[in-house]
This record gives structure tokens, C-alpha cells and sequence, in this order.
């Protein structure tokens, strides 16, 4: 088990992962359509789609923390 400091980057790995995962097979498949190699194209894709996502993970993250922040409406505090 990793220490708690490091849940964000555990995180931004894991989830980059599973996107660049579906994302890849996605668009291998949209792309090139199913052949006898679609397996092997697709785990290529998505080794360089995983390098790609997860550092862009760390640059987009804030932005988007950011950006949902003024989308979302909160309740305002009534002073006492």
C-alpha cells in the first residue's frame, strides 16, 4: 500500500489509464475497423495514448477543478 500523499498521482495513473484504454480501442477500431492484428494494434495505441493522458492529467486537472467550480452553484451563507 502506497502512503495517502500520493492518492493524486495513484489516481491521475489510474484514470488516464482506463481512459486511454477504452479511448484507443475506440478509435483503433473506428479507424482500421476489426482485422487479425486489431489485439496487438490497439495495446500499441494505448501504450502511447497512457504516456500521452497521463501527464496531461496533472496540466487539465487543475483547469478543469477550476472551470466545474463555475459551473456549479453554491449555496450562498446566510450572515448571522
Amino acid at each position: 500500500m502506497f502512503p495517502a500523499k500520493f492518492q493524486p498521482v495513484i489516481f491521475a495513473f489510474i484514470m488516464s489509464g482506463f481512459m486511454a484504454f477504452l479511448m484507443s480501442g475506440i478509435l483503433t477500431f473506428i479507424n482500421l475497423g476489426w482485422f487479425s492484428d486489431f489485439v496487438t494494434a490497439w495495446l500499441k495505441a494505448y501504450l502511447y495514448a497512457h504516456a500521452c493522458a497521463f501527464p496531461l492529467v496533472f496540466v487539465f486537472a487543475p483547469l478543469s477543478r477550476r472551470l466545474s467550480a463555475r459551473l456549479i452553484k453554491t449555496p450562498q451563507l446566510s450572515g448571522n
